[in-house]
């Protein structure tokens, strides 16, 4: 990853697969102050909160009296896949009404890589920098210092 210049306007996304924060530099690269655009939160318990029944049974066929399990549903899973979809539609409201020019990406490498995939053209060309780590439980003034570290 290239060094990251907190640039006065640039955005930095922090997300994770429940929570996502939408940060703006209103300061300078030297004395960053990143300050809220918007906060979006996702309520997602665990797949054992989620789901009501027992994963299913099918029968092998023929004349065996063999059943195989099925899979439960990982809700949790599915939730945070959908998350990244609502974030990146929002990316794509925020880009096509040109409220930002460059972006920072900072979430834990799987939700990364899920919101790379659903990116619009129009954010992606915008992103300078991506930072896999998970830091949606940290104050808005320790993301400034770690990104001023990095």
């Amino acid at each position: 990853m290239a060094n990251i210049v907190l640039k006065h306007g640039i955005w930095v996304l922090v997300a994770d697969g429940e929570k996502a924060l939408f940060l703006k530099n209103q300061g300078d690269a030297k004395y960053p102050s990143l300050e809220v655009v918007r906060e979006m939160e996702q309520e997602n318990p665990p797949t054992r909160e989620q789901g009501s029944d027992r994963p299913g049974r099918y029968s092998d066929g023929g004349f065996s009296a063999h059943n195989s399990a099925v899979d439960d549903t990982d809700w949790h899973r599915i939730a945070k896949h959908r998350f990244a979809d609502e974030i990146a539609e929002r990316l794509y409201k925020f880009a096509h009404a040109d409220a930002f020019r460059q972006i920072i990406l900072i979430a834990p490498p799987l939700v990364l890589g899920e919101l790379r995939k659903k990116l619009h053209k129009e954010v992606d060309e915008r992103v300078c920098a991506e930072l896999p780590k998970t830091l949606t439980n940290h104050s808005v003034p320790d993301i400034e210092s770690m990104l001023l570290s990095a």
